[in-house]
């Protein structure tokens, strides 16, 4: 068996400001990425296959400095761990919200099936509400099922990809301008 190859990704910046975002105020190891360089890392991240090992390598055209090379690697782990913790929150407030959701959809459609068995049988127009109110109460159940069904995974995707890159290593090259 075959191990997958390390999946590389590769920055080539002008100089280690280019990798953070300039509005941000904080010292390096605490700001955030460029938005920019953020969604190359995650593009080539999602290229690669989920069980390669991946790995990040800045190239700096800047004289050589270590002290730059540690802010960049501790920014770069700190920010995915970051997000990460984001993703997972987001997924459990998801859950929360999916639950709640189940909750009121279930009461909804219990009041309106108890409605429709109140409305007698008969002309056309009772049977057109009776149907309505069943159809209704159906319907209070499509943001839980949505939730549980479909909107859950692509987020704990996202999330396990933004831990992978906050424990990959990251290399500092620099290269002579």
């Amino acid at each position: 068996m075959t191990t997958p190859a390390p999946g590389l990704i590769e920055l080539r910046l002008n100089n280690v400001g280019q990798l953070f975002n300039t509005m941000d105020p904080s010292p390096f190891h605490e700001r955030d990425l460029d938005h920019d360089a953020e969604e190359f890392i995650l593009s080539w991240a999602r290229e690669h296959e989920s069980d390669s090992d991946l790995r990040i390598r800045v190239v700096l055209r800047q004289p050589e400095d270590p002290e730059a090379a540690r802010l960049v690697r501790e920014s770069i782990q700190h920010y995915f761990e970051y997000r990460a913790r984001i993703a997972r929150r987001d997924l459990g407030e998801l859950f929360r919200e999916g639950r709640t959701s189940l909750l009121i959809g279930l009461l909804f459609l219990a009041a309106t099936l108890v409605l429709r068995d109140l409305i007698a049988d008969g002309p056309r127009l009772s049977n057109f509400i009776r149907e309505g109110l069943m159809i209704c109460g159906w319907v209070g159940l499509w943001k839980p099922i949505d939730i549980h069904l479909y909107r859950w995974w692509p987020l704990q995707a996202h999330g396990r990809l933004l831990s992978r890159l906050s424990s990959c290593p990251v290399e500092v090259v620099f290269e002579a301008q």
